[in-house]
């Protein structure tokens, strides 16, 4: 009996390192500010992503993925954490949520994976900014490699903008690409899976562009030759019938209004430099997958890539995202490996907050019943699956899109409304909700907005709208029913 205890003792360290081994590992591979110009997204009809499109076809793609929140922080936040930003109040691109008391203890995904047998590696830009890679104060990776940076910049800026902030800048100037941030986090990434990281790993790979500022060498210009490029589609009047409520949402921002773009003649160029850096990036994660492929990882692990939101280039009047429309909710969203159907397309409505629950599904982990995402893996089975949850993204409190796929429903904090039938109006052009016959279609899809949405959370900062006692305050600042639309 002595000897079976004894032998059975010994044996506990080789059942567990066995019942480990069998996880499949996770690479975890973000974009910012990614929309859907993607090859096999067809957002842009010369944009080019073998890498990515290669990846699609050998998993499953959601051809219509949305995102919780248009801007970095508030994204990256719930994705993470698996709640909403209308539960937790992170709104803004500050606080970080570990500052806000109620959210301190929240267990974000690579801690869950951590708790269950994972070794967490992370490098780039994951949550936002610095947030989480501050080992003194986060706990959320066991190793770190270089996080989000530019990299190789200009002496000075490319593009003399409205607003002189510096990371709004774009074009092409003599650099390499080895110096720039996200090749060197691509080498950490691709060094660490040569080094035969502990199994099973969550290696999550953040990538910064095409963030602000695009910056590409030539050879990533190359493919775009300046008389060749295609602007994205733009109509004049677009915004005659969107409620003023909707500029409120982006109100003064670094980034310029479409109207510079066309008096500066920078249109294409930003066009031009957005889909260099896209490339680039694509060629990046060609690397990673090499190396996941050559290292022997390729059939055990679960590939996801996604992006934070969309980014608009001109579209409604505006660049960058902080609004509710597709240009700036679609992203990215694919996943490959172990449990994944090959040559999958779901083209019905999911959300990045279902990552979470669908990598826990994947892995064979315990459930979390307080995750607000619904697990995709009757999808990743069968694309067709059918999936009756909308699409819900929300920028600062009461303002929310419902996005189902024939319908885009959007309600602001006023009150007052829009409604897209996206089957055969894609773009948006024409908002039908004072159209009486489809106030069923309204009532139908106001019935998904969030019960609890919550104010913004203490030390909220950059980009947060309030509408308290029906005054709306941009960043500290009272908008008057009066005052012009800023033009810049």
């Amino acid at each position: 009996m002595h000897r079976f205890l004894l032998g059975a003792l010994f044996a506990l360290p080789f059942l567990a390192s066995l019942a480990s081994a069998e996880k499949p590992n996770i690479l975890f591979i973000a974009i910012d500010d990614q929309n859907d110009w993607i090859g096999c997204l067809g957002g842009h009809p010369q944009v080019q992503t073998p890498n990515i499109d290669a990846l699609a076809a050998r998993g499953t793609l959601f051809a219509n993925a949305h995102c919780q929140a248009p801007l970095c922080n508030s994204s990256r936040t719930s994705l993470l954490t698996g709640l909403r930003p209308s539960t937790t109040g992170i709104h803004g691109l500050a606080p970080w949520f570990r500052d806000v008391d109620a959210l301190s203890d929240l267990v974000t995904l690579p801690q869950y994976l951590r708790q269950n047998g994972y070794t967490a590696y992370s490098t780039g830009k994951i949550f936002h900014g610095n947030y989480g890679r501050r080992p003194k104060k986060d706990d959320e990776f066991d190793q770190l490699g270089p996080g989000a940076g530019i990299g190789v910049k200009p002496p000075k800026k490319l593009v003399q903008t409205p607003n002189p902030h510096p990371l709004v800048d774009w074009g092409t100037f003599p650099h390499r690409d080895e110096d720039k941030g996200d090749y060197q986090v691509a080498s950490w990434a691709v060094e660490t899976l040569d080094a035969k990281p502990k199994e099973p790993f969550f290696l999550s790979v953040g990538f910064f562009l095409p963030h602000v500022p695009c910056y590409a060498t030539q050879q990533w210009f190359d493919l775009y030759p300046e008389d060749e490029v295609q602007l994205p589609p733009f109509v004049q009047e677009d915004r005659d019938d969107t409620p003023r409520f909707s500029w409120y949402l982006h109100w003064k921002l670094p980034e310029p209004r479409q109207k510079f773009l066309v008096e500066s003649g920078e249109w294409k160029n930003l066009v031009r430099s957005y889909m260099a850096c896209t490339s680039f990036v694509d060629a990046q994660i060609g690397r990673v997958m090499e190396a996941l492929e050559k290292n022997g990882y390729a059939d055990n692990t679960i590939v996801v890539v996604w992006s934070d939101h969309g980014w608009h280039l001109g579209e409604k009047g505006i660049t960058g995202k902080n609004t509710l429309w597709d240009r700036s909710t679609r992203v990215p969203l694919i996943f490959a490996g172990p449990g994944v159907a090959i040559q999958g397309k779901c083209t019905q409505p999911v959300e990045l907050l279902d990552i979470y629950p669908t990598l826990i599904d994947l892995c064979g982990l315990p459930k979390k019943a307080e995750l607000e995402g619904l697990s995709l893996t009757p999808q990743l089975q069968d694309a067709k699956t059918e999936r009756k949850h909308p699409a819900i993204t929300t920028h600062n409190q009461g303002n929310h899109a419902v996005r189902t796929e024939r319908w885009r429903y959007i309600h602001y904090a006023d009150g007052s409304e829009e409604l897209y039938e996206m089957q055969s109006d894609p773009q948006e052009i024409n908002n039908l909700a004072g159209k009486p016959e489809l106030a069923g279609v309204k009532q139908e899809l106001s019935a998904w907005l969030p019960k609890v949405d919550v104010h913004a959370a203490p030390g909220s900062a950059h980009r947060i709208l309030t509408y308290d006692d029906d005054i709306p305050i941009w960043e500290g600042e009272v908008i008057h029913k009066n005052d012009p639309i800023p033009e810049l």
